[in-house]
């Protein structure tokens, strides 16, 4: 049986990402980026589809978990009979080959300890060729080429193809364990220190963290939410991953699984807001210069997402030999929406580089050049169905968050022109456009009966997104038609008192698949959000609270949560959670709304 998706710890090196178990094991690393193969998938088949455990050899050892102060070093102290014991994980933020780093220390007596790896490159595939070389073993298949260095004799390679280490640490020992990559033709890179990386790695994200302008009654919470943005962050590129892994279920033993390890288009603005007014400036830059030349060239062929450097092909395929986290299979690699037709990106990409503007970030000379086709290119466009913000796999629609989208795109566009007439552009026909869309939005996106925006033109179905119509400036959180959708969305999309998306059930449903999905947490971020700029300033605040107690012991968040279960579903941790709820700590620090 799995392990519950909350039990896990995230290590990361800002170019891939692990997934530490409370049980002392390592289920998911990518190597050497985040869309790269795993070498160990246990988190979607099992043990012998590669993992990494490190913990005592007795069982009933007691494990207790936390990050070192503001950083992404993972401590996990075990108590045991015999004595206690901190195993310290990292991953060192690479020169050049990535490391995962494992620390043994005794705290108190003495405590016999084991380490069992398996490595299963190309997702739990390939069994590697492992050979003892000087103080390390070396497992090599194909391009791949994995080196460990181990302390001393202890160290034996077993007949079910993995490598054991056993050995006691006492108080005051310190053992370590470095796993570190390379391509197979190449030589073996140069060993670190893995003690001065610890220090050095604790200093920087000490003083990354310290840079953070979030000075309210949330901060912890702020920061491991803005550490968590940063570990998913593609440093070669400033590229943003929605989340470092594949497959992990919206319904357990669903068929709802994909890969979020590609950069999406529509988490763009409000990842842009959560860090700049967290005063992020140099990683805002960096996302926002990814942004623009992923976004280069024909603005007829604007993708929703691309990957870690910009590429535009991410086919899809399925992974038979992987049963799926909790048995929730296909296990999916690549993903096809990329091929999908979603008109409300122009309006992220506009507004992303609105927010900048406005904050002041320099601004490549042909940025504002780009950006006028696109507004040139939805103005002959937005009229046209889509498959929407959530990516259905049903027939196109007209979505109200589209249009909202495309209002926002001609909206911003109109403002640049004011703040700077020079730059050039036709600001009498965008403002003819953005009354068009305004007006049709609210013609036939509304139902008058109901008081609220529907999910799309002619439906009775609502839709989650249409909360961010305030947010967005479309209309004011005063305006009885918003309020009217804040108290629609939360009584058709509520369960207990958290936010779904749509409903997946009834005739109603768009998005063409089987199955259901838990409650969405962002969505649920943006009620907390819309309820404050319609004045209900302290339900906003409890909703809030709650949204906060559903992080794990380590503060992280999945996408999705199940309130039957208790537990958290999707793929983990995602940004677009964490974004939402730094975006909703803002929103209460500033005091939007009123009771």
């Amino acid at each position: 049986m799995h392990p519950h998706i909350e039990d896990y710890a995230l290590i990361g090196d800002l170019q891939t990402a692990a997934l530490v178990g409370r049980d002392g094991s390592i289920d998911w690393l990518c190597l050497p980026r985040f869309d790269s193969a795993a070498c160990f998938a246990a988190l979607l088949g099992g043990k012998d589809n590669g993992h990494w455990r490190l913990a005592p050899a007795a069982a009933g050892a007691r494990p207790t978990r936390s990050y070192r102060g503001d950083s992404l070093v993972l401590d996990t102290v075990w108590e045991t009979p015999t004595g206690t014991v901190k195993v310290t994980d990292f991953m060192p933020q690479r020169d050049r080959a990535p490391d995962v780093v494992r620390i043994v220390e005794g705290v108190r007596g003495s405590v016999e300890m084991r380490g069992v790896l398996r490595l299963r490159f190309d997702y739990g595939r390939v069994v590697p060729w492992v050979r003892h070389s000087d103080d390390c073993r070396v497992a090599v298949a194909g391009p791949d080429s994995v080196w460990l260095s181990t302390p001393g004799e202890s160290t034996t390679y077993g007949k079910d193809f993995s490598t054991r280490s056993d050995f006691t640490v006492s108080e005051g020992e310190r053992v370590a364990f470095v796993l570190t990559w390379h391509p197979s033709h190449e030589p073996r890179p140069r060993p670190i220190d893995p003690f001065q990386t610890l220090e050095d790695g604790l200093r920087d994200w000490h003083d990354w963290a310290a840079r953070c302008r979030y000075d309210g009654p949330h901060r912890d919470a702020v920061i491991r939410s803005l550490i968590t943005l940063k570990a998913l962050t593609y440093a070669p590129t400033g590229g943003i991953v929605a989340a470092p892994t594949t497959s992990l279920p919206e319904e357990l033993g669903g068929v709802r699984n994909w890969d979020y390890r590609y950069c999406w288009l529509r988490d763009a603005s409000l990842t842009l807001n959560s860090l700049i007014s967290a005063g992020y400036l140099e990683e805002a830059g960096a996302w926002r210069d990814w942004l623009l030349r992923a976004v280069a060239g024909d603005p007829a062929d604007l993708q929703i997402m691309y990957g870690l450097s910009g590429e535009r092909r991410l086919p899809e395929a399925e992974l038979p030999w992987l049963a799926g986290y909790g048995g929730s299979a296909p296990v999916r690699i690549g993903n096809a929406a990329v091929d999908q037709r979603q008109l409300d990106v122009y309006g992220e990409v506009l507004d992303s580089f609105h927010i900048a503007r406005i904050a002041g970030l320099p601004s490549e000379p042909h940025a504002w050049n780009i950006q006028r086709a696109l507004v040139d290119y939805l103005e002959s466009n937005w009229r046209e169905p889509d498959e929407g913000l959530w990516e259905i796999r049903g027939p196109r629609r007209h979505f109200v968050h589209s249009k909202v989208m495309a209002w926002v795109a001609a909206d911003r566009a109109v403002r640049t022109l004011e703040a700077h007439p020079k730059a050039g552009g036709d600001i009498k026909r965008w403002r003819a456009m953005r009354d068009e869309v305004h007006r049709e939005v609210c013609e036939r996106g509304y139902d008058a009966e109901r008081r609220t925006f529907t999910q799309s033109y002619g439906s009775a179905e609502l839709d989650a997104a249409t909360l961010l119509i305030p947010r967005l400036g479309f209309l004011p959180g005063d305006d009885p038609r918003v309020v009217g959708t804040v108290d629609a969305v939360r009584k058709e999309l509520s369960h207990e008192g958290l936010v779904r998306r749509y409903s997946t059930e009834g005739s109603g449903s768009v998005d063409g698949l089987p199955g259901g999905e838990g409650t969405f947490l962002v969505c649920s971020f943006w009620l907390a959000d819309a309820l404050a700029l319609t004045g209900r300033r302290t339900e906003a605040a409890a909703l809030f609270e709650r949204l906060l107690a559903l992080r794990n012991d380590v503060g992280l968040l999945a996408e999705e949560y199940d309130p039957a279960a208790e537990r958290l579903l999707g793929n983990y941790p995602q940004a677009f959670s964490h974004i939402g709820l730094v975006g909703t700590a803002f929103t209460l620090l500033d005091g939007a709304g009123a009771d």
